[in-house]
């Protein structure tokens, strides 16, 4: 990975099929650089394509998750920079695309940018008392990187109003009540418990099942219920000839932990 300073702005670690991603410029509040995002993305990739990663966590250093863009990283952009990043098609929310179920575990003050990868998440766990912000409207930006379709799935559209139109600031504990986190955890276990979730789904449930699970609920929200109804008896055909369905009833019966084939992209199925 390319530098900071001569820094890794974005770390990556494997343990116990965890993949764990930190967002590594403490210094600045975890501020989100051109080159910074990139590598994000690119680790996103590199877990989905190891099949020894069955679960992701994102997570910021120090004390902060991500407050937003750098600021002045964009006051450097120029056209033809502008024009390269063009051609990087990865959208802001590239988690949701992602096959292997991804956990933000948000440490710290979350705004702007931060927070549209924060809601691009899967699942969310939030340390306690921390500072949640659209900030757009109040920086004269509008609704960006998808998020005004990612937030009013998730929370309701007059929520959603509320949190872009006023770019207020809203506490993990309002933020929980939303709908906006899955769960709070106090500041020093935030991380911790957003591993120990990501370690359980990892060990106990299907990896070909979640990402079609995933790719469901991302694909259906534009579609009528009889066509994701087909679409599902459809998927649930398939799902009948998978190993992973075999080993998911003998591990029942046989009262062990399951063993799950691992799963490869190319392996999920499509309807």
């Amino acid at each position: 990975m390319s530098t900071d300073t001569d820094k890794e702005t974005i770390l990556y670690k494997v343990d116990s099929n965890v993949a764990v991603i930190t967002f590594n410029r403490a210094e600045r509040n975890n501020s989100m650089t051109r080159q910074m995002q990139k590598e994000y993305f690119d680790s996103l990739d590199r877990a989905s394509q190891d099949p020894e990663v069955r679960s992701i966590v994102v997570t910021g250093a120090g004390k902060s998750f991500c407050v937003g863009a750098d600021m002045d990283d964009l006051a450097t952009l120029d056209p033809e920079e502008a024009a390269k990043l063009e051609q990087d098609r990865r959208v802001t929310a590239h988690a949701t695309m992602i096959p292997k179920p991804v956990i933000a575990a948000i440490n710290g003050p979350c705004a702007g940018l931060g927070f549209v990868h924060a809601v691009a998440c899967d699942i969310r766990f939030a340390a306690a008392g921390i500072k949640l912000t659209t900030a757009f409207a109040r920086r004269g930006l509008i609704a960006e990187h998808g998020v005004s379709w990612l937030l009013p799935n998730q929370i309701g559209v007059a929520r959603s109003l509320d949190l872009l139109l006023s770019a207020r600031i809203v506490v993990s504990e309002e933020a929980l009540e939303l709908g906006l986190v899955n769960r709070i955890v106090q500041q020093d276990s935030v991380l911790d418990e957003a591993i120990a979730y990501a370690q359980d789904i990892a060990t106990h449930c299907s990896p070909r099942a979640m990402a079609v699970m995933k790719e469901q609920i991302y694909g259906d929200q534009d579609k009528i219920f009889a066509e994701v109804n087909d679409r599902a008896n459809a998927l649930m055909q398939k799902s009948f000839q998978w190993p992973d369905l075999k080993e998911g009833v003998a591990s029942w019966i046989e009262r062990r932990p399951p063993q799950f084939p691992p799963f490869r992209v190319e392996d999920l199925p499509r309807s």
